[in-house]
């Protein structure tokens, strides 16, 4: 028996181990300190009352005989199909529902999708990036080159001749950035693709955070992406299900290689190793797209986005570089004086008891930068941002 030697090759998860460690640290040495953290990317606002109102009769369905469910379609019930089939349609995008697939959140099926995907293929990937990206291709053994973000391209890189791949990770608006590409630089990533006749991996996680109607919120409303990309959403940041688990992914029937379509084999993937998300979840991820639910998830959206306003305008007013925080909820900063990302982490911890997450910690273009977030309370961010100001 062999193991798979290419865990071996992962680098230690460090970053928010380091980051307890650290606060712990101060913590005993300072334990009257009053710490604010701006570092966490979960929700913190509840489950919204359409949402928790499906859970309860679903639960309630589940005690009758006559109204119980077991096993569901791998693919997921199509009462949820349906209704994310329409919420594309609002946004412009036309799908059949054999093109959306339910799954327990983005990240798993971000790293399943690679089983349907040779071990030869070689991966581009922006830096800095979401770390599971890069993990679960070293674990498939696979070649993984990077493209890199910086000021200069306001951290969305673009797509390069000089670069080969045949599978691409795209993710708008982007963890940890918070850039959001525009139609104009989507379709130059379709068309590259299509050209190279490579694989878009789309992560649209935060798109329900994008208010400018002029930025997308899918690939599939550029043309072209229904032949190259498969596009990954979650309603963990959408609708706070990040301990309910679950999301969706959509594979178009037009995207094949070699002859062969990538929805069949996704469905044949999905039908061996998974036994789909539960019923009652699916039924308060269906309220979510309800009339009541939709506006009461856009209210938790809409405190989120005022945190990440809050925090934008006041590094606006202290002159320091930024990105983000208008249709994302993750505020990507420049740290000042130049300082490393672990420096300033320590400044803002020990002078401001704030706490955020080090850029080094998303890839080596990550270094001196630092991301904030919106998920927090709004009293407790705006006091943060303050601190903030006062030691920077």
């Amino acid at each position: 028996m062999k193991i798979n030697s290419n865990f071996l090759d992962l680098k230690d998860s460090y970053l928010f181990s380091t980051i307890a460690k650290k606060i712990k640290a101060y913590q005993e040495q300072n334990p009257s300190s009053d710490i604010i953290r701006l570092g966490i990317g979960d929700v913190t606002l509840p489950l919204v009352p359409a949402v928790i109102d499906a859970l309860h009769k679903a639960t309630d369905e589940m005690a009758q005989k006559q109204s119980f469910r077991g096993y569901g379609p791998e693919q997921g019930y199509d009462f949820l199909r349906d209704e994310i089939k329409d919420y594309y349609a609002r946004k412009g995008v036309a799908l059949d529902r054999d093109e959306i697939f339910i799954s327990d959140g983005a990240k798993s099926d971000l790293g399943n999708v690679l089983d349907i995907l040779h071990p030869d293929n070689k991966v581009l990937i922006p830096d800095p990036v979401y770390p599971a990206y890069v993990d679960t291709n070293v674990m498939a053994g696979r070649k993984i080159d990077t493209i890199e973000g910086n000021q200069a391209n306001s951290f969305k890189p673009m797509p390069d001749e000089s670069y080969k791949a045949d599978i691409i990770y795209i993710c708008s608006p982007n963890n940890p950035t918070g850039a959001v590409y525009t139609h104009e630089e989507l379709k130059a990533w379709v068309d590259y693709a299509n050209k190279c006749k490579a694989l878009i991996l789309f992560d649209s996680a935060y798109e329900a955070f994008v208010g400018d109607k002029s930025l997308p919120r899918s690939i599939f409303e550029i043309d072209g992406a229904r032949e190259c990309a498969i596009e990954f959403c979650s309603l963990s940041k959408t609708a706070g299900f990040t301990g309910t688990r679950c999301g969706y992914t959509v594979v178009p029937q037009e995207l094949q290689f070699d002859g062969v379509k990538l929805n069949s084999l996704w469905n044949r993937r999905q039908c061996t190793k998974f036994n789909g998300v539960p019923y009652v979840i699916q039924r308060g991820a269906q309220a979510v797209f309800s009339k009541d639910g939709f506006e009461q998830i856009m209210q938790n959206i809409a405190y989120y986005k005022e945190n990440a306003l809050i925090i934008h305008e006041a590094l606006e007013k202290k002159g320091i570089w930024h990105i983000g925080g208008i249709n994302s909820p993750y505020i990507w900063l420049k740290c000042p004086d130049g300082m490393t990302s672990w420096e300033y982490f320590d400044h803002l911890l020990t002078k401001a008891n704030v706490v955020g997450t080090p850029g080094a910690g998303f890839g080596k273009m990550g270094e001196g930068y630092f991301r904030l977030t919106a998920f927090g309370d709004r009293a407790r961010t705006a006091e943060a941002v303050e601190r903030i100001l006062k030691n920077s």
